[in-house]
């Protein structure tokens, strides 16, 4: 199934191919592997394959790598074709990768550099080239769709610092509040009824409410 917007650079519109791909990325970080069976038998019936891949390739970011291996494992149980990996020389995985963190952070994109930087030089320069630029840039899934899913990897996993962030980010990169407001509504089943007010809270102080 292949779900579209009128714009390509904006997500006006929560279609429900998005909810479920936002669904499985809130379950693949935070359920057990009961619930990510449960999830993937539906996610793909009604779910682009290319984008639940590159929602799965990216869970390791947000995750971690066992739980991103496990998810995948269970999505090979539907589809068992692998997509070719695409390479790229590593100047232009940087540029991409400095392009979309700067297109995620906005005006705060040099601040961010500047705390990372601070924290380790090393962690600032695999989050712009294996993060942002290897994964984040590839193109099989628009980067609306992938800050929608990693909100909600970070609301599942209590990580409301990069939850903030990415809700600022999602906005930033064109996904409309309203899109957003749906998006956590599809997760309030999964968070459970105290985190999901604990998340709605933090939407509400970004949108200064």
């Amino acid at each position: 199934m292949t779900a579209t917007v009128e714009d390509p650079s904006t997500l006006r519109v929560l279609d429900d191919a998005t909810r479920s791909l936002v669904r499985l990325a809130a379950v693949v970080s935070g359920g057990t592997e009961q619930a990510i069976r449960d999830e993937m038998s539906s996610v793909h019936q009604c779910v682009e394959a290319a984008w639940v891949e590159e929602l799965l390739l990216q869970s390791y970011l947000f995750a971690g790598f066992p739980r991103a291996l496990n998810a995948m494992r269970e999505w090979r149980r539907y589809e068992s074709e692998v997509a070719s990996p695409e390479s790229s020389d590593p100047q232009t995985v940087r540029a991409d990768g400095v392009s979309t963190c700067s297109a995620v952070y906005g005006s705060m994109y040099e601040r961010l550099r500047q705390n990372i930087r601070a924290l380790h030089p090393l962690l600032d320069e695999w989050m712009i080239t294996e993060g942002y630029g290897k994964v984040l840039s590839r193109p099989a899934l628009d980067l609306g769709r992938r800050e929608l899913c990693i909100v909600a990897a970070c609301a599942a996993s209590g990580q409301d610092r990069q939850l903030h962030s990415h809700l600022h980010g999602a906005m930033n990169v064109g996904v409309s509040p309203s899109v957003i407001d749906q998006s956590l509504e599809a997760l309030a089943d999964v968070l459970g009824a105290e985190r999901a007010r604990q998340v709605r809270l933090l939407w509400a102080r970004v949108q200064g409410k």
